[in-house]
């Protein structure tokens, strides 16, 4: 399928009033690429027991089932993002929805787990192009009036993606087998990309320009991968274990190194020097690291501890689902007016109580009294953080750092779930084969939930340290009307910064 190109020297369209039917039609496309990306980061936990039974792998082939997937994801993004800046976020968004359904048909063919591994790196790439491309197009195309409402439908649709994943997981589990988990995102793709070509408008970054940072991307991916990989296989202490280990902090030494002297980099540190960007990337490495060990744990409790089937343990969930879609586009209003220190403090603490809730849930648990009113909690916790965390990002750089701003805190987001997967079984003393058996898992679940409420508290403790609300938007003297349009002052541009609201 050909992207039709568009002259570098066409004027951009007019803004896109959200309330408008091609308004509507972005809103579809986006959440359509997003939802997908995301449905996968959790679909799939639903299966891993099912998985490892049919293929016969252990707890390592699980963990690499998700981390293949969030390793290709994290680490390449910020090219993704940085293509769409360059080439065109439509045109990357629509060849990253393609890469991911062919990912996807051939996870679902996998005959074994190293070919699933190996299939899921691939949905990885796929899905790296199409996440930052789906937000910065909200970003470029709707009406400035409307992007914090719309930014909360996103979130919202994306959360719910997210969240309904495990029901439907479940239900494609016990109905036709864990395969088609992967095979539905062949249809979904096919819709999304005739829906992008016809109504989402082409935008780019007019400064982006110079080599793409080809080491930068490796090193990232490199450094990422290896720790990863000692995480993993930590238990054993082996040499390459350690070198892994060893090799992947020097990658990492050596990735801030080059982009803090390439003329052109990945990440250029300019984006940190708005004090706003910071924080909220640093409250998201906290709570996704959080949200990720905590959904990939839970779904196992429920299934190998509590003796849910897989479309109950799914079904379980469903709560969060319901106050996601219910609540979301209203909480990123009320971020925008009321300012996002309030909402990224309160939302980890309640999401925290609510993962700290879950260690009632064990053998033979009540649904009413052990598992609703933890899926309550944290439903309305993750209400409370997403939409405003979202919008926090892209308000805090210029319009036309979208792209790579959304690249780089999603890169935060999956690099921190990345690293908790691997890492928390690891704390909480998990061996090879603890997943087949119930006593075993019980209690090695009850030491992981207090490090996921940990993280949830450390992020909200950020927040409220470091997060400010922007001051209150101020028109010309002369208007005496509000102006729809206005924003906060802008920093200067002499601080070497990006030009930034608030």
């Amino acid at each position: 399928m050909t992207v039709p190109a568009e002259s570098p020297d066409a004027p951009p369209e007019p803004a896109v009033p959200l309330a408008s039917a091609r308004g509507r039609w972005i809103l579809l496309a986006t959440a359509l690429g997003s939802t997908m990306a995301l449905l996968d980061s959790t679909v799939v936990n639903v299966a891993l027991p099912r998985i490892g039974e049919d293929l016969g792998a252990d707890l390592a082939a699980l963990q690499w089932t998700v981390n293949a997937y969030l390793l290709t994801l994290a680490g390449l993004i910020l090219v993704g993002g940085a293509l769409g800046d360059r080439f065109g976020r439509r045109r990357i968004f629509v060849l990253g929805t393609a890469w991911f359904a062919v990912g996807s048909l051939l996870c679902g063919l996998a005959p074994n787990a190293a070919v699933l591994v190996a299939a899921r790196a691939l949905q990885g790439i796929g899905g790296a192009l199409l996440t930052p491309g789906s937000l910065a197009l909200i970003q470029g195309s709707i009406r400035a009036g409307d992007r914090g409402r719309a930014v909360g439908l996103w979130s919202g649709l994306g959360g719910v993606g997210a969240a309904v994943g495990p029901f439907l997981g479940g239900w494609l589990v016990d109905g036709p087998g864990w395969r088609w988990v992967f095979l539905l995102n062949v249809p979904v793709a096919a819709l999304c990309v005739p829906v992008a070509l016809r109504h989402v408008p082409e935008s780019r970054d007019p400064l982006a320009h110079g080599r793409f940072d080809a080491a930068g991307a490796l090193l990232g991916a490199g450094s990422l991968g290896l720790v990863t990989y000692a995480l993993i296989e930590a238990s054993s202490g082996t040499a390459p274990v350690i070198a892994a280990a060893v090799g992947g902090v020097l990658l990492g030494v050596a990735f801030v190194w080059v982009e803090r002297h390439r003329a052109d980099p990945m990440v250029p540190p300019q984006m940190f020097a708005s004090r706003q960007f910071t924080a909220v990337n640093l409250v998201t490495l906290c709570v996704y690291a959080a949200f990720s060990g905590f959904f990939f744990l839970v779904v196992l409790q429920l299934q190998v501890v509590a003796g849910y089937s897989a479309l109950g343990a799914g079904a379980a969930l469903l709560p969060t689902t319901l106050l996601m879609l219910l609540l979301s586009a209203r909480s990123g209003e009320i971020g925008e007016r009321i300012g996002p220190r309030l909402p990224l403090t309160v939302g980890p603490v309640l999401c925290a109580a609510g993962t700290l809730l879950t260690l009632r849930v064990g053998p033979g648990a009540s649904y009413v009294a052990d598992v609703l009113p933890a899926m309550v909690v944290m439903g309305l916790g993750m209400v409370a953080l997403v939409a405003p965390l979202t919008a926090t990002v892209l308000s805090s750089v210029d319009p036309g750092r979208a792209g790579l701003a959304s690249g780089i805190n999603n890169a935060a987001a999956r690099a921190a779930g990345l690293i908790a997967v691997a890492a928390l079984p690891l704390l909480a003393g998990m061996g090879p084969e603890s997943y087949l058996s119930a006593a075993q898992f019980d209690a090695a679940f009850g030491r992981a939930m207090p490090w996921c409420a940990g993280a949830l508290v450390a992020g909200a403790a950020v927040a409220w340290a470091t997060v400010r609300s922007p001051a209150p938007a101020r028109c010309h003297p002369q208007c005496h009307t509000h102006c729809a349009l206005s924003s906060p002052p802008l920093e200067p541009r002499e601080r070497g910064g990006p030009t930034t609201p608030g």
